[in-house]
């Protein structure tokens, strides 16, 4: 188990981000010639993504379940857009499979939406969390001073101080 880390915490990154939700739908079970090729070809993507930094890719985080969801965190869209693009990656290769094999013949589904983040349009706190999500991708800092509330995580300049619990 990760540890926790008992300290309000938040994340920083300078710049735009890109938010990425991407994922597959089972919707005929029985037709695992279908979606085990697609189910396999994510990991592939995420440990190449993991392992050769220079794609703008920074982290990701996981569900399971139909539909699956994986959460991803870029540097740009123009990153993620050349990712998926790049003939030498693992993205494109397993899209044309995807499409030969399944097509739209609708036993497997798969989904993304993307969500550029301009600089400072976001904020997050993890309170007795271990690293998770954008934090875990970028690095955690303590949510204080002008961090302590949502406002000022924000960017705000009228940033009011955060409700404590007993109000």
């Amino acid at each position: 188990m990760s540890r926790i880390c008992a300290e309000r915490m938040t994340a920083r990154i300078d710049g735009e981000l890109v938010v990425f939700l991407i994922g597959m739908r089972i919707n005929r079970l029985w037709k695992v010639h279908k979606w085990l090729p697609v189910a396999r070809a994510m990991p592939r993507m995420i440990r190449e993504l993991s392992t050769q930094r220079e794609h703008g890719f920074l982290g990701v985080e996981q569900w399971f379940g139909n539909p699956t969801l994986m959460l991803q965190y870029w540097r740009s869209f123009e990153a993620l857009e050349r990712y998926a693009k790049n003939r030498s990656a693992q993205h494109l290769p397993a899209w044309a499979a995807f499409n030969r094999a399944v097509g739209s013949g609708g036993d497997v589904g798969i989904w993304h939406e993307t969500y550029r983040v301009r600089p400072g349009d976001y904020e997050c706190i993890y309170n007795n969390m271990p690293l998770f999500g954008l934090a875990k991708a970028t690095g955690a800092v303590p949510a204080s001073g002008r961090f302590e509330s949502a406002r000022g995580r924000i960017g705000e300049r009228r940033a009011e101080p955060p409700l404590s619990p007993s109000q």
